[in-house]
């Protein structure tokens, strides 16, 4: 492995035999060192292989000014989260989260607080990913010997969300106004039985969890709208009130739902809400 670049004495580019290139950390990996040397593997620390190229370039961008052990606790976060979600992680949040969590420590210094207004519903909607944005303020507190507030657990989670979902047409901004909406949809569902739906129960995590991809689906291109079929007028006619609250969803969403969706909400508001009267 031969250095190519040199950032700091603790964060070069490196190469192997085969081009492809990676950026590693260690401390002094690069001291007194010089581009073309090989790379002491008994320094490497921690190694960054990120396959989408334009996320590698930013990488590097962000390498030049921020100091390398915030760039160190990202990725120790980043691979906690990769094996406790299990699932893949789009190479952006490299970047993303780096850069968010500079910034962060900028604006702490300077005494300046930004609160996530949607922290609570973030917590409630995304358990997992909040647990790991918790876990991840530790791991900042026990290495960088700086303590954040504790609305960044969940600024964190939501950089976890939006790389889990891995598509360049889902942004923050999305994911904040999809938690916005799962909420309003609980609160019409609320609203319409009179009742508080027990959050501990199996079909509320199965509801949340259908609403989340529900919402992916609802930004595919291209979504054929199907016409009627036997099921739907089977689940119309035994749930009345499911569907006229499914209606009320639909309606709020302001878009014209295909009858397989309206189906499985139907039958989701039916469960959710049986759960809680039964």
């Amino acid at each position: 492995m031969i250095i190519r670049k040199i950032f700091n004495n603790n964060a070069i580019i490196a190469s192997d035999p085969g081009k492809q290139e990676f950026v590693v950390m260690g401390r002094g990996i690069a001291f007194k060192k010089s581009a073309g040397e090989p790379v002491d593997r008994s320094l490497i620390e921690k190694i960054f292989v990120l396959q989408q190229t334009e996320a590698s370039e930013r990488f590097k961008v962000l390498l030049e000014d921020i100091p390398p052990e915030y760039v160190s606790v990202c990725y120790d976060i980043i691979e906690y989260g990769k094996n406790n979600l299990n699932v893949t992680l789009s190479d952006y949040i490299y970047v993303t989260l780096t850069d968010h969590l500079n910034n962060a420590f900028k604006l702490h210094d300077e005494g300046i607080r930004n609160p996530n207004p949607l922290s609570w519903e973030i917590r409630k909607f995304y358990p997992k990913e909040y647990g790991i944005g918790v876990k991840a303020l530790e791991f900042i507190e026990s290495t960088l010997k700086r303590k954040l507030p504790e609305d960044e657990a969940a600024n964190i989670a939501l950089h976890l969300v939006n790389a889990e979902l891995n598509g360049s047409s889902h942004r923050m901004a999305d994911v904040s106004a999809q938690a916005e909406k799962i909420q309003d949809i609980l609160n019409i569902i609320k609203y319409t039985y009179r009742l508080e739906l027990d959050e501990q129960s199996i079909s509320y995590e199965r509801f949340i969890t259908h609403l989340k991809f529900f919402f992916q689906r609802l930004v595919q291109p291209h979504r054929q709208v199907l016409e009627d079929d036997f099921l739907l007028r089977q689940v119309r006619t035994k749930y009345k009130k499911a569907y006229n609250c499914m209606l009320k969803i639909e309606k709020y969403l302001n878009t014209e739902l295909s009858d397989e969706e309206k189906l499985y909400l139907t039958i989701h508001v039916h469960r959710v809400t049986s759960d809680t009267t039964s």
